[in-house]
């Protein structure tokens, strides 16, 4: 399948109107960084597919990142890994250039994932890990299904099932990737336990779903869980999240091993 030339530029553009504030709300969170590490493996080489501003990339081993945005890359840390702009249908490296390909909460991002996973495939010699969600368990989401119906339309229109990843990288090991409740990265399920903070602008300007609610949508769901939350009605709906420690959001770390026969 062409590509179109302007994908860069349209992805650019999304960031310039949405991504200014992800340095300061995506931070990778430490035990969902150990678990990326550990499903990378031994890979001594990884190239970071739609790196953004570099959250969870490794520091003990050679990454390339790539990324399509210059807002992004622009908010990429002094000393983080060099970066290649471009995009992840259309990598700029040889066969097997890398031990390992990673891709962060990214493939819905792409205009045609199926090339793009074939993409990290082939430039990958053991490895290919990508964590992404399973959209069935993320509609089950309080936020979603009691304030925010819309998102799930918005999301089931980008979001790539995990048998559709599957199917593209081969023999696969899906490993469930929980969210705790004090989670340093601000992705959107992050907050399950601090309802609070998705009436934050500042936070929800890292989220990148919130750039498509229609406003009055957003508004009226917002409105109702600001209320939901002062007069306690939330807490009491919820109390048994309270005392959670973590949940299952549907967060996915789906791992093709090409050394061991994937």
């Amino acid at each position: 399948m062409a590509h179109s030339p302007q994908y860069a530029e349209e992805m650019n553009a999304f960031y310039d109107r949405t991504g200014s504030s992800y340095s300061a709300t995506r931070r990778p969170d430490p035990r969902i960084a150990n678990r990326i590490m550990e499903a990378l493996g031994d890979s001594a080489s990884v190239v970071n597919v739609g790196a953004g501003a570099g959250s969870y990339e490794p520091s003990d081993r050679l990454v390339i990142a790539v990324e399509p945005s210059s807002t992004m890359i622009s908010q990429r840390a002094a000393g983080s890994a060099p970066v290649v702009q471009g995009i992840a249908e259309q990598l700029p490296f040889e066969d097997d250039a890398f031990d390992a390909t990673l891709a962060i909460l990214t493939v819905h991002h792409w205009t045609d994932p199926g090339w793009g996973l074939a993409e990290m495939r082939r430039v990958a010699k053991k490895r290919v890990v990508v964590l992404t969600w399973d959209q069935v368990i993320w509609e089950s989401f309080w936020l979603i299904r009691e304030y925010l119906p819309c998102i799930c339309d918005l999301d089931r229109r980008k979001a790539l099932a995990i048998g559709d990843i599957v199917s593209a990288l081969g023999e696969c090991e899906v490993v469930t990737v929980p969210i705790p409740h004090d989670c340093m990265d601000g992705f959107h399920g992050a907050y399950w336990r601090r309802p609070e903070a998705y009436l934050d602008p500042r936070i929800r300007s890292g989220i990148s779903t919130y750039a498509s609610i229609h406003q009055d949508e957003l508004d009226h769901g917002l409105r109702r869980l600001a209320s939901d939350i002062q007069n306690g009605t939330w807490e009491k709906r919820h109390r048994e999240l309270c005392d959670a420690d973590e949940i299952d959001l549907g967060y996915r770390l789906v791992i093709a091993r090409m050394d061991h026969g994937g």
